[in-house]
């Protein structure tokens, strides 16, 4: 185990999570806000850690897939720990596990809350709430990585490789700095866009700039304790669009970039994202318009808009969805599991991992009528490495190993089998709400602090893709 490597990384981390802090610090001094202070104090906290731990001279640059996953988890992990000090130094957020669990819903794009009073925070720790959001949207380790020096190019590709989504990292261009760099750009794009869109529609640049984050990101975080209910039409169809935006793989945008066109239709994952959530939304508008009335077009809005927010893990909310027919509910509680594309912002098993669950099977069930026939799980039209298949195979047992101890422990702070099953799904699947008392108008403040710790662990497993958390549970992993 290169440890130097490791702590060198870290400092890198800490020192952008330092200069990061320092945005709100500015909003603070913008609204005239004494809690701007915190933020500076654990912006040079961070600066000062991150600064120690750069200067450590490393003797050796190998760097493989064990420091990748290893170095990818303590990040997220240790950004979280410093990310939580402003609530609870403020006093805004006073109990430190809750200060870390908003924190870590924040930066894994969950959206889950512990706040029954959102409106009752500062602007500036709103905006930290939602920024954090877009900082882990992406990736910060594929941010760091466009500013970091990397003399092995080795350590980039096992770095982007822990921290992206779904079961396979692509570049896009031959080196991964400028990949990472042309991923931050797409991502920049989308949240410019978006802002100059809401602010169109009345919204505030400060409104616009939050609700932006929890939408490229696909986070969930809001300023208002009712989520989206009280904006506009115009509001709510931009953000719909935008979540939509957000969930396709980045590569589409980018042969879209480049007008390679025919390239970006090929991508089979896309056209499965986008028949999905079509299909849902329009099984969702039958079924709302059937059992509780109302019109077409409106019904539809409205389901699009939950199918996107649903589908994408944002996370954002127009209504209590959890009044809904039983039907439209269980399409819902799907699209929790099913998720966005990889090489998104989006979480949940991803629609790549989805097709090759359904290939696969499809396989398998022909090799037993024709048990000599040599068939491939094809995407894209091209056959997927069997190690590809076998680790995604791997990927759903140990997320389903998950899912059930996690279950089993919070149990005891659960009245019913549906808040249990949907707090678990909506923290592992980054979602934020699920249905009963982690439903859409309720949030997660009454679970317990084991519980709470358990839900901040399936958080970033649901984030890291599952992995990189569990072998920080292996004593081989520290071993030299």
């Amino acid at each position: 185990m290169n440890y130097i490597s490791i702590l060198n990384i870290l400092g890198w981390i800490f020192g952008v999570e330092g200069v990061l802090m320092l945005l709100p610090a500015l909003v603070a001094l913008f609204y005239g806000e004494a809690q701007g202070w915190y933020f500076v104090l654990c912006a040079a906290i961070c600066g000062a850690l991150g600064f120690a731990l750069t200067k450590i001279r490393k003797k050796s640059d190998r760097f493989y897939a064990r420091e990748g996953n290893v170095t990818v988890a303590l990040s997220w992990v240790f950004m979280s720990l410093l990310g939580a000090l402003p609530f609870t130094l403020s006093g805004e957020i006073p109990s430190y596990v809750d200060a870390l669990f908003e924190i870590v819903s924040g930066f894994t794009t969950t959206g889950a809350s512990i706040l029954e009073d959102v409106e009752g925070l500062s602007r500036c720790m709103l905006f930290w709430r939602s920024l954090s959001h877009w900082i882990g949207g992406m990736g910060v380790l594929v941010f760091v990585m466009t500013l970091m020096p990397m003399t092995n190019g080795g350590s980039s590709f096992a770095l982007m490789q822990a921290e992206s989504t779904g079961p396979t990292v692509s570049k896009l261009v031959p080196h991964l700095k400028q990949t990472a760099r042309n991923l931050y750009l797409i991502y920049l794009g989308l949240t410019v866009l978006e802002i100059l869109f809401l602010l169109a529609g009345g919204m505030t640049f400060f409104e616009a700039s939050c609700y932006t984050f929890g939408t490229v990101g696909t986070g969930g975080f809001g300023l208002l304790s009712s989520s989206i209910a009280s904006y506009s039409t115009y509001i709510q169809v931009v953000i719909t669009v935008f979540m939509v935006l957000s969930g396709i793989n980045f590569q589409f945008f980018f042969f879209l970039l480049l007008r390679r066109f025919s390239d970006a239709a090929k991508l089979e994952e896309v056209r499965w994202y986008l028949a999905i959530f079509f299909g849902a939304t329009v099984a969702v508008t039958v079924g709302l318009t059937v059992q509780q009335g109302g019109g077409w077009l409106y019904n539809f809005q409205q389901s699009a808009f939950q199918v996107a927010s649903i589908m994408t893990t944002t996370g954002y909310a127009t209504c209590d969805f959890d009044v809904w027919p039983v039907f439209c509910k269980v399409i819902l509680l799907a699209l929790m599991f099913c998720g966005a594309c990889a090489g998104s912002t989006g979480g949940g098993l991803k629609v790549c991992r989805i097709m090759i669950y359904f290939r696969a099977g499809i396989r398998e069930a022909k090799g037993v009528i024709f048990p000599r026939q040599v068939r491939n799980v094809r995407i894209n039209g091209r056959a997927v490495d069997s190690k590809v298949v076998r680790a995604t195979m791997m990927f759903l047992g140990c997320y389903l190993m998950i899912y059930a101890v996690s279950m089993v422990i919070i149990s005891v702070d659960c009245d019913d089998l549906t808040t249990c099953f949907t707090a678990v799904a909506a923290t592992i699947n980054n979602i934020g709400p699920g249905f009963g008392a982690v439903g859409p108008t309720a949030n997660f403040s009454f679970f317990n602090p084991l519980s709470k710790l358990v839900l901040i662990f399936d958080m970033l497993a649901g984030r890291l893709e599952v992995f990189p958390m569990l072998i920080l549970l292996f004593p081989s992993t520290w071993r030299k």
